[in-house]
């Protein structure tokens, strides 16, 4: 559901609220575009867990096809 920059202005977060009430996430408009979207708190964390487990199957795919250096701390700041 879409919510109007302006709707937002005025009503606050209730226009957001509202429209979490119908959907899963609400696209907020500016100038007719959509710009922003605003999901539930709970929506986000799940999001942020997928991402995590895309990044670790990632970095367990690399390790296992060797595509790593091991250097100590020193070094690594050395090739920074």
């Amino acid at each position: 559901m879409d919510v109007v920059a302006n709707d937002l202005k005025t009503k606050g977060v209730a226009a957001i609220d509202h429209a979490l009430k119908h959907d899963q996430e609400a696209v907020v408009t500016v100038r007719g575009k959509a710009k922003y979207v605003a999901i539930s708190l709970d929506r986000y964390n799940q999001f942020r867990e997928y991402e995590l487990e895309c990044s670790l199957r990632e970095v367990q795919e690399d390790v296992k096809n060797g595509n790593f250096v091991q250097m100590s701390a020193s070094e690594h700041i050395a090739n920074l």
